[in-house]
């Protein structure tokens, strides 16, 4: 895989008040199912199954989910997905569509769903499913996190004082922070509660994959998660309409939504220095979005 660049710039009356240049990274362009991070993140683990089937992780809305069955398809790969939660009767379109690229899902209970990262339990699904590839929820691992290495690669990277993103596993940001330059300063957003220091997303509080000097320009922002993971109350619903109105950019209510929020929070708060050029990404994620009612977004 070797996607291209979409780089735009951001222009908002917060950043010209403040003397500062802001581009976005749009990976949410970059295919339309395998979409935005998920690219990079798959693409060293589809190698190393070396044609062994894939096994994931996801929830129902999960973009990772839908982004493993495409690549599979496409890499022809048999493909399986343990679904947190029992099944409903009717299926989230998300769901729909990775059972479409020919995934096979089992669902199973969120009590057994947070046992996933347990020996015994990947144990078990080793012995059902024999020979499959284990992919972590998210794309994460040590191949995930080398794959998000790339993201910077197809920017003019060091040209930037400060890469923003919005952070769940922590796979991309940890990627980010190794491709980055000792003058720069990568910011991630977390979007769940809990994740407040950088040592909560390396193993044991602390981890070779982050070299002291990279922990020094490693930074999370927290505080935007407005609730927790996928919540997603009407003010937040309402930056993302009108950001979008303003901008042309979308967001989806997961990540991006909460990412940008966060960014345009900061520029007021006097978070960069005059002269700065921020990197926001884009990380995709849309079709989350799916799982709002109609008539809730204007995009």
């Amino acid at each position: 895989m070797n996607p291209p660049s979409f780089i735009e710039p951001l222009q908002r009356p917060e950043g010209a008040a403040k003397h500062l240049s802001i581009d976005v990274l749009r990976l949410d362009k970059l295919h339309p199912v395998i979409s935005g991070n998920k690219w990079y993140k798959l693409e060293q683990h589809l190698q190393l199954a070396a044609g062994a089937p894939i096994l994931t992780f996801g929830g129902a809305w999960s973009n990772h989910l839908v982004a493993t069955a495409y690549a599979a398809k496409q890499a022809g790969l048999p493909a399986i997905g343990i679904v947190r939660g029992e099944q409903s009767f009717a299926l989230s379109s998300t769901l729909q569509d990775a059972i479409a690229y020919g995934m096979q899902l089992e669902f199973i209970s969120r009590q057994q769903y947070a046992q996933k990262e347990q020996p015994w339990f990947l144990q078990q699904l080793a012995h059902r499913y024999p020979g499959a590839y284990i992919i972590p929820e998210g794309g994460g691992g040590m191949p995930g996190i080398r794959g998000s290495e790339a993201i910077l690669s197809k920017t003019n990277a060091a040209s930037y004082t400060h890469i923003l993103c919005a952070v769940g596993t922590g796979t991309t940001f940890l990627g980010l922070v190794r491709a980055s330059y000792p003058t720069q300063e990568v910011i991630g957003v977390p979007v769940l509660k809990g994740i407040d220091t950088i040592s909560a997303l390396l193993p044991n509080g602390s981890h070779p994959l982050l070299t002291p000097e990279q922990l020094t320009r490693a930074r999370l922002l927290p505080g935007y998660h407005f609730g927790g993971y996928a919540r997603h109350p009407q003010s937040l619903l309402d930056f993302m309409n009108d950001f979008h109105q303003d901008t042309g950019i979308p967001t989806d209510i997961v990540y991006t939504g909460k990412l940008f929020y966060a960014v345009e929070d900061s520029i007021t708060r006097d978070l960069f220095p005059p002269q700065s050029h921020l990197l926001v990404i884009h990380s995709g994620g849309l079709q989350g979005n799916r799982s709002l009612p109609p008539g809730a977004l204007n995009f």
